[in-house]
């Protein structure tokens, strides 16, 4: 009961990129570079369960962002002429390729970390890949012309790399959808559709991930901007709770989201965020427990994984270990009270 999680990434060693930021640059290049993104798999593993968490991830070392990383390997793409955009319904501005071309893959993904990762532990590896809503709403668009359109075709091939990566021993593969809480008629029109094409034939345990964003500024700022309750969640739970994914991953603690919205959820098993990524202060055991409590009394305790709000990418690397010990220590906790 209470298996422990991670959202997907974890800040990078100062000597594979720059700290304490997204989009951190590389500080290698050529085969050191890749030698050093496979120590820092390994790193990254280790670190996962020193802190005790039971199921592990590579924590994204060989991506520079949680899209991009998958875009690189796309052909179709022009990266050589980037256009700035609006994200997130224009919540900020970016510089993105365009899809100019039918998309399809070069090959491979993430063959190289998931062979390394499967190799370097014995726990459940979760890999986290893009969602297609949210791959469309972080690249223009001069080819589809129709972001449904657009979002299948992403869609089949997240599911060609997500059957590979099941095929190497891959037990949970989540995909991430923060567009899901921005966009949520389209959720409902092709969004869902989007993912389960996606997650198709995969016998594996899937997932996907849904928050209010990395602690950057721009996100903080938004959260602000949404009342004393954020009710995004409410539109788009029954949706969720109907479609063929197995577990949905949700921001819970110091968060606006009513708990009781987790009863939507019915039938699947819920990724509890009770660890704050937008802050550097580490939680007690007990506020950990509290948000695990707080939960149970709405999904069976039997269907709650404590997870963190969002991947961990830009913070600081000793207060994300020291999160993820108190991950650990508050599910220990709730675990012996609760049973």
């Amino acid at each position: 009961m209470f298996e422990t999680s991670i959202a997907g990434s974890l800040p990078k060693p100062a000597w594979l990129a720059e700290p304490n930021r997204l989009w951190a640059p590389w500080r290698l290049e050529g085969s050191g570079l890749a030698e050093a993104k496979r120590d820092a798999t390994v790193l990254a593993l280790k670190l996962q369960e020193d802190a005790g968490i039971d199921i592990v991830t590579d924590g994204e070392q060989s991506r520079q962002h949680f899209v991009h990383g998958f875009l690189e390997f796309v052909d179709g793409i022009d990266f050589a002429h980037q256009v700035e955009i609006g994200i997130r319904a224009d919540r900020y501005k970016a510089m993105v390729p365009q899809v100019v071309s039918a998309l399809r893959l070069k090959g491979r993904v993430h063959a190289e970390e998931a062979r390394i990762a499967r190799a370097h532990t014995r726990r459940k590896l979760k890999f986290t890949l893009p969602g297609p809503m949210t791959i469309v709403d972080t690249i223009a668009d001069r080819h589809y012309g129709d972001r449904s359109k657009m979002a299948m075709a992403f869609a089949a091939l997240l599911n060609q790399e997500a059957r590979a990566l099941e095929a190497e021993g891959v037990d949970v593969i989540q995909f991430d959808e923060p567009a899901f809480n921005v966009y949520m008629d389209a959720l409902k029109d092709w969004g869902i559709a989007a993912l389960e094409r996606a997650a198709e034939g995969l016998k594996c345990t899937t997932a996907v991930h849904i928050c209010y964003g990395y602690g950057i500024k721009a996100n903080i700022d938004w959260k602000a901007s949404l009342g004393r309750e954020w009710r995004q969640y409410e539109a788009i739970f029954p949706a969720l709770a109907n479609s063929k994914i197995g577990q949905v991953s949700v921001e819970c603690i110091h968060s606006h989201v009513p708990i009781q919205l987790l009863s939507l959820l019915k039938g699947k098993d819920v990724l509890v965020g009770a660890i704050d990524v937008a802050n550097e202060t580490v939680e007690t055991p007990e506020e950990v427990a509290r948000v695990i409590a707080e939960a149970a009394n709405y999904v069976p305790k039997e269907n709650i994984i404590p997870c963190t709000n969002c991947g961990m990418a830009p913070m600081r690397r000793e207060i994300a270990i020291a999160k993820l010990e108190a991950l650990a220590k508050g599910a220990a906790l709730a675990r012996k009270r609760i049973s």
